[in-house]
């Protein structure tokens, strides 16, 4: 009698704790959530973020605060999310840089990409670009090219850094064309189109989020794209890849989320994502600022992207001879 009693305690816990848990799925989220960003105000994931952010606060029914932390290579914002209450209200939308190639570039990180971090969802491909002043010579990606290998050096090409994603295609960008073209580093994207509307730079590689109004605005020049195909919108730039074999080399913007962050939050999170980036009036708002919302990934899908991305940045850093330091 006494274990028939113990037992019926016991499911009737059991019981409660379920229902516990169930209640608290079906009732996230109960309070705003925060996405974390590694860039400042104003950058081109902070904008897209924003956008993005702005719908599913409505569709989710609680704001979307975003949290900008920038700084140290995406570092510091990294940090902070990993190192976040993994409670489902703490959000990282991150860039390859922070997932992937500062794994491939640094030898000690304050954060693990692969260890503290569950994939969340896919939001959009980032394509890159070689701009110039609107006033520059450099006409075409021909005369980008030939100028920049006949130059002996005296060429020079802005970006954000050698171990960042834009020197990092500058470097792949001067392997593949045979060029010693001049790589000169800026602290960000913002001061290297100063400099380079200044005459101080010839070219520079940077995302197009970053820089599509300075060239819709007739200030810069988009030369090339960096994708393996011309990017949507501006199909009368080639990509490199046209002149330089498999040049792919586009960045992205996904979400993840501390290790640990209740799973039914990030499925529904997930769906939410990517209900809203199906919507073609979002999809072409996101495309306007310039990366490509064209593709949506359930959780599994973005954990094998992921891995592919790593495996492919890999084989880069080798070919380019960049080190972990």
């Amino acid at each position: 009698m006494e274990r028939r009693q113990f037992m019926y305690s016991l499911v009737a816990a059991t019981s409660a704790v379920t229902t516990s848990v169930w209640a608290q799925a079906e009732a996230w989220p109960d309070k705003p959530i925060k996405f974390v960003l590694s860039q400042p105000p104003g950058s081109g994931p902070d904008n897209v973020a924003r956008l993005l952010g702005d719908r599913l606060g409505k569709s989710l029914g609680q704001p979307i605060v975003i949290d900008n932390k920038p700084g140290g290579q995406n570092v510091i914002g990294a940090q902070a999310a990993a190192r976040s209450t993994p409670d489902g209200y703490t959000f990282y939308f991150a860039t390859t840089a922070a997932l992937i190639t500062n794994t491939l570039l640094f030898k000690q990180l304050a954060y693990d990409a692969q260890k503290d971090f569950v994939p969340v969802a896919f939001v959009a491909r980032s394509p890159f670009a070689i701009l110039v002043d609107a006033n520059s010579p450099i006409q075409n990606l021909d005369d980008l090219i030939a100028k920049s290998k006949a130059s002996n050096g005296q060429f020079s090409i802005g970006n954000e850094g050698p171990r960042t994603f834009s020197g990092m295609i500058a470097r792949l960008f001067n392997a593949r064309s045979k060029s010693a073209a001049n790589l000169v580093p800026y602290a960000n994207v913002g001061v290297g189109s100063q400099n380079l509307m200044g005459g101080h730079v010839d070219a520079m590689v940077a995302d197009l989020a970053s820089t599509a109004q300075l060239a819709k605005q007739g200030k810069l020049r988009v030369i090339a794209t960096t994708a393996a195909k011309r990017v949507p919108g501006w199909e009368n730039v080639p990509a490199l890849s046209e002149k330089l074999g498999n040049f792919d080399m586009v960045g992205w913007f996904a979400i993840v989320a501390p290790k640990g962050t209740p799973p039914q939050a990030i499925a529904k999170m997930n769906r939410e994502v990517n209900l809203l980036l199906a919507d073609k009036d979002l999809s072409s708002r996101i495309a306007n600022i310039g990366p490509l919302a064209d593709a949506t990934m359930t959780e599994a899908d973005v954990a094998k992207f992921l891995s592919a991305e790593l495996a492919r940045w890999t084989d880069v850093t080798k070919e380019i001879g960049i080190l972990p330091e």
